[in-house]
């Protein structure tokens, strides 16, 4: 990701795009931010005035429930207008293009784009396109990136266990090969340090050595799991059944799913976390998803805090 594109020559960021190869410096100030506004996130009014007048829109060409919900708040609880764009039913459907579509709503004063794409590299494409002053942040494009999913699972992980990433050992588990939310949380664990990623899944569920730099690759889930302070479970996309590259839902939940028993091979106090949505019974046990040492929920909540961290430091600076 080109950092021209993402930050201003004095680092304050212009569109936030992607974490590769963002500073810890910046990751902190974000994830700094974001705790300020915890208390802001799910109620009160303290803030409404604070983005008045400002103009987001979402702007979704893959269907969504979390990510586009949290943001809609985040941006309500900041005071500003939210304008929500279908997709289905818009002028793309006659052919015009994403990115006059984005010239025609910037037309119509909207200061910030939220964008989700099927595509890898869309969101950068018209952030390159858009006008001086208009921002973009990426809520998910094709399997490279989904930057504010990735910050809000720091923010779990730094409530609970510290600012010290050094100490911590964390297991991303899963379908990581068509994962945008694994390279996401890579790229920032690596960014801020983190003392052992561990990564484990099916051997052809596993990207390239570039995505894994730095991490420890393990096949058995049994090893894998073992000492960790928190596993990152991740979905996985049953789609991957047609294409015949698991075998059976039961035989990946034997495999790779995050049981109980497995859960005990953990740190005594590991958190379990999920991006969502869950598949029960395929890649974590219901139990422990709703167990004392699952933070999904949290994660979810926090997202709010953390997207208006993000638009706060896209429109304020």
């Amino acid at each position: 990701m080109s950092h021209e594109l993402q930050l201003h020559p004095d680092g304050r960021l212009r569109h936030l795009l992607s974490l590769d190869g963002l500073p810890a410096s910046l990751l902190e100030e974000l994830l700094d931010r974001a705790e300020a506004m915890v208390p802001h996130a799910h109620a009160g009014t303290a803030l409404r005035d604070r983005l008045a007048g400002r103009t987001l829109c979402t702007l979704f060409f893959e269907t969504s429930t979390r990510t586009r919900s949290s943001f809609q708040l985040a941006a309500m609880r900041l005071g500003m207008d939210v304008l929500n764009f279908d997709v289905a039913t818009s002028s793309t459907k006659k052919g015009e293009s994403a990115l006059d579509t984005l010239r025609t709503l910037e037309a119509m004063g909207v200061d910030l784009f939220v964008v989700r794409h099927a595509d890898d590299g869309a969101v950068a494409a018209l952030a390159a396109g858009a006008a001086q002053g208009t921002r973009l942040i990426n809520a998910g494009d094709g399997r490279s990136s989904h930057p504010t999913q990735g910050l809000l699972d720091m923010l779990t992980l730094r409530q609970r266990k510290g600012r010290d990433f050094s100490r911590l050992t964390v297991l991303i588990a899963g379908d990581l090969k068509h994962s945008r939310v694994a390279r996401s949380d890579l790229q920032a664990l690596r960014a801020l340090g983190c003392g052992e990623i561990r990564v484990c899944g099916p051997a052809n569920l596993l990207p390239g050595d570039d995505v894994l730099r730095g991490c420890r690759v393990f096949n058995d889930f049994d090893q894998a799991v073992a000492g960790v302070d928190a596993a990152i479970m991740l979905r996985l996309q049953r789609e991957r059944m047609d294409e015949g590259l698991v075998p059976s839902l039961e035989g990946y939940y034997r495999d790779f799913g995050l049981s109980p028993e497995r859960l005990a091979r953990a740190a005594p106090d590991a958190l379990v976390m999920h991006p969502g949505p869950m598949n029960r019974g395929v890649e974590i046990d219901g139990g422990v998803a709703d167990g004392p040492q699952s933070v999904v929920l949290a994660q979810v909540g926090n997202g709010v805090a953390m997207r208006m961290a993000v638009i706060d430091a896209l429109l304020r600076g």
